[in-house]
C-alpha cells in the first residue's frame, strides 16, 4: 500500500507541476516562419493566464549567401496579384529552391477580378499545400487591399497609359509596402518580388540570383507577343532597370517636386542606358554579365532583407522625381546599397511546335510577361 501511494503521488507531481520541455514543445508548434512564436492562453491549474514568451532573435546571425540553400536560408516571395494567371503558378512549383525555405506572400486588390484572382489563388494553394510534402511552401499569406485600385481596368493598354503612371504607381507601391511590411519575418534571408504575369522562368531562378550574393539584383524581362504576322515574337518590357544620365538628371531639376520621371515614353527623352535594349541574343553571349543600376524594375527582383529592414521600401509618393521600384532603387542607394542587372541572362524553352516559331523564340531572357 505505501508503495502504491508514494506512485500515486509521483504520477499527481508529474501531471501538474510545469515542465520546460512541454512550453517549449508549445511554442514550437505554434510558431509561425514569418512572425514571433506564440502560446495559446492556457489557464495554469491555479487559474492564472502565463505570461507570453519573450523571444530573442540575433539578426547577426541570419545570413544571406551566395550558397543559400546549404545554409538553409529563407526566402520569401511577394506577388501583388490581379489576375491569376496558371503559368506563374506553375513556375512556382517548378522552383527548385527547397519549398520548405519559401514562404509565399500575395496582395489582390477589392476589385471583381480581384475577387477571382483570390478564388482561383485559393484553389491553386488548396492543392497544392494537400499534396507531395516537397511541393508544398513554408507558409502562404494572402491580402487584401484596403484601399481602391486608381483605375479599375486591369487591361495592358490602360495600366501604361502615360497619365495612369504617377496614380497606379502611388498605389502598386502602398499594396508592396503592406505586403512586405506584413509578411517579412526575423528569419527572412532574401525578399523575391515577381510579377503575377511571369509565366515563364527558370526553375532555378532563386539559385541564380542568389549567386551574385548582391544587395539588389534584377534579370532582364522580355515579352511574348504576336507580331503583326499573327507569329509569337518577343521584345523588351520592362524599362524600369536603367543607368541614369545627364539629361534626365537635368529634366529633372526643372520638375516640380510631386513630379516623376518616367521611361518607355517617346515624349520623354531621358537618354538612360535601358537594360532591356542592351541584351546580348548571340550564340557566344555571356550569361553572367552583370552591370549597375540606378533603377530597377520588380517583375522579377531579389532583394537582400536586410535592404528592406534598413528602411528601403517603394515611395508612394515623388522621391527624387522617382517612384515604385524605381524610387526604391534610389532609396536602396541613398542607404549605402548598390543595384545590380541581369542584361544576358537567358533561358531557353519551347512553346511551339512549329521550326519558325520555335527559332523566333530561341534566344529570349530569362523573364517573360504574359500579354493576351
Amino acid at each position: 500500500m505505501a508503495l502504491a501511494g508514494l506512485l500515486l503521488f509521483g504520477f499527481l507531481v508529474f501531471l501538474f507541476s510545469p515542465s520546460s520541455n512541454a512550453v517549449s514543445t508549445v511554442a514550437q508548434h505554434s510558431q509561425h516562419p514569418l512572425s514571433p512564436p506564440t502560446t495559446p492562453f492556457q489557464k495554469a491549474p491555479s487559474g492564472k493566464r502565463p505570461p507570453p514568451p519573450v523571444v530573442h532573435y540575433h539578426m547577426n546571425n541570419l545570413t544571406t549567401t551566395p550558397d543559400p540553400v546549404s545554409n538553409q536560408e529563407n526566402v520569401l516571395i511577394l506577388t501583388p496579384l490581379a489576375r491569376f494567371y496558371q503559368g506563374y503558378w506553375d513556375n512556382l512549383l517548378a522552383l527548385s529552391y527547397p519549398h520548405s525555405l519559401i514562404s509565399l506572400g500575395f496582395i489582390t486588390p477589392k476589385t471583381r477580378e480581384g475577387n477571382a484572382a483570390t478564388a482561383a489563388l485559393q484553389a491553386a494553394i488548396a492543392q497544392t499545400q494537400n499534396g507531395p510534402e516537397d511541393k508544398r511552401f513554408a507558409s502562404i499569406s494572402i491580402l487584401r487591399q484596403d484601399f481602391d485600385p486608381p483605375i479599375s481596368s486591369q487591361d495592358e493598354a490602360e495600366r501604361h497609359k502615360k497619365e495612369n503612371q504617377k496614380a497606379r504607381r502611388s498605389a502598386m507601391s502602398r499594396a508592396r509596402n503592406s505586403l512586405l511590411f506584413t509578411t517579412i519575418g526575423p528569419y527572412t534571408s532574401w525578399v523575391l518580388w515577381l510579377d503575377a504575369d511571369v509565366v515563364e522562368s527558370r526553375p532555378s531562378l532563386i539559385q541564380d540570383l542568389t549567386a551574385y550574393d548582391k544587395p539588389v539584383i534584377v534579370p532582364n524581362c522580355f515579352q511574348r507577343y504576336k507580331n503583326d504576322k499573327g507569329q509569337w515574337d518577343v521584345r523588351p518590357y520592362d524599362y524600369n532597370s536603367w543607368q541614369d544620365s545627364q539629361t534626365a538628371a537635368d529634366l529633372a531639376k526643372k520638375m516640380a517636386a510631386d513630379d516623376i520621371l518616367i521611361e518607355g515614353y517617346g515624349d520623354i527623352a531621358t537618354y538612360r542606358t535601358l537594360m532591356a535594349k542592351t541584351a546580348d541574343t548571340s550564340e557566344g553571349r555571356d550569361e553572367k554579365s552583370i552591370i549597375p543600376l540606378d533603377g530597377v524594375g520588380g517583375t522579377a527582383l531579389l532583394v537582400k532583407a536586410e535592404v528592406h529592414r534598413d528602411g528601403a521600401m517603394f515611395p508612394p509618393f515623388a522621391f527624387y522625381h522617382l517612384m515604385e521600384t524605381e524610387g526604391f532603387a534610389k532609396m536602396a542607394r541613398r542607404l549605402g546599397w548598390s543595384c545590380w542587372g541581369l542584361p544576358n541572362y537567358f533561358v531557353s524553352f519551347r512553346t511551339s511546335t512549329t521550326s519558325t516559331e520555335t527559332a523566333s523564340l530561341t534566344n529570349v531572357l530569362q523573364v517573360y510577361h504574359y500579354n493576351e
